[in-house]
């Protein structure tokens, strides 16, 4: 008979302290992360192991109330919303990162007539948590919350050349070992001082970026360009004066963080 996270999860040793209803809401957030349609009551019962909506109701009515959980009228499904983000801005470094960085973006964008991103790490992977779309016509855009590779990918190349060296190593000590060709790359990137790639997913994309420096010399994330070539000759800004520009706003960005004189 196949075991439920319910089971699992009475199975395992009891920690000291318990809070029961508090875990479950988190449950409920990290489920509910995974469902982009969202999820009805009766589905967040089954999926999470109970035999009864009443044990989760109102810990979903509380969550809902509290602003942390939607619900569509429509389909009586409930999703995350924004508030999780916005609360996890507010509580990490990155929120100044934020502050700094927004306003700035949003003249690289107008600059470049390109869209631009902000990637920091999370964990072992790197997640997107800025975003400035492009003001032209045509515009390849990221979403904000989404995470992507944080070894391979033209952003995690540059996290990689220039965070501290002990995540460095934590990171890709979580990954599959990199091949020859790949940690030259990154030792390259230390040297020039950003990468420039063909995206590894989207063709017709050249991703560009660079380091942005907390005050202590390391990276802090970076400020990634998914450049998108047009073949009408509408193309306002080169690949390369786009990259110059790069540089510039990710130096700008440091240096309203704090950093050391780069």
């Amino acid at each position: 008979m196949a075991r439920s996270p319910r089971d699992d999860a009475q199975s395992k040793p009891q920690s000291t302290y318990s809070a029961p209803a508090l875990e479950k809401g988190f449950n409920v957030i990290e489920l509910l992360a995974t469902a982009p349609d969202g999820l009805t009551l009766s589905e967040i019962a089954a999926r999470m192991g109970f035999n009864s909506m009443s044990e989760i109701f109102r810990i979903i009515i509380v969550m809902e109330r509290r602003g942390w959980l939607a619900k569509n009228p429509d389909t009586d499904r409930y999703a995350v919303t924004h508030k999780v983000l916005e609360t996890v801005f507010r509580a990490l470094p990155t929120h100044e990162l934020s502050l700094v960085a927004a306003p700035l973006m949003l003249e690289l964008a107008q600059a470049i007539q390109q869209s631009c991103h902000v990637v920091v790490l999370n964990g072992a992977k790197g997640l997107i948590i800025m975003r400035q779309e492009s003001p032209g016509p045509t515009a390849f855009v990221v979403k904000r919350g989404v995470t992507i590779d944080a070894v391979r990918t033209c952003s995690g190349h540059v996290l990689m050349a220039f965070c501290e060296p002990s995540i460095a190593a934590q990171v890709l000590a979580q990954n599959p070992v990199l091949p020859e060709e790949e940690t030259a790359r990154i030792e390259k990137v230390r040297a020039q001082g950003y990468e420039m790639m063909p995206s590894i997913r989207t063709r017709g994309v050249t991703d560009m970026a660079c380091p942005i420096i907390g005050f202590d010399g390391y990276a802090v994330g970076t400020l990634t360009v998914p450049f998108l070539e047009l073949i009408d000759g509408t193309e306002q800004v080169t690949r390369k004066a786009a990259l110059e520009l790069v540089k510039s706003y990710a130096k700008r960005i440091s240096q309203g963080l704090g950093a050391p004189s780069l």
